[in-house]
């Protein structure tokens, strides 16, 4: 397929170390201290990678979300997602 297509590449490594560090906390994960820790701990850590990949200051990101969600319950959580939330800002400053 990549031969046809000049948007494919040929090998995986990117992709491959981008998602090194989920599997690694699988592994982690294993060692939380009860399943409730473990399950929280999976849920944010790709909320971590998506705000990385999306160059968005994950401190910044998550102080913004914990702020506006109980002000607002009737916000669309797909607008508070790091990649989107970047888009936002520059929209409204």
């Amino acid at each position: 397929m990549f031969l046809t297509d000049s948007m494919l590449l040929m090998d995986t490594n990117l992709i491959e170390n981008s998602i090194r560090h989920i599997d690694l906390g699988k592994n982690n994960y294993m060692f939380a201290s009860n399943h409730d820790a473990a399950q929280n701990a999976a849920i944010i850590y790709p909320l971590f990678a998506t705000s990385k990949l999306s160059e968005v200051n994950a401190y910044d990101w998550l102080k913004h979300v914990i702020a506006v969600v109980p002000m607002n319950l009737s916000i669309r959580i797909k607008e508070l997602l790091p990649q989107n939330w970047k888009v936002s800002l520059i929209t409204n400053p």
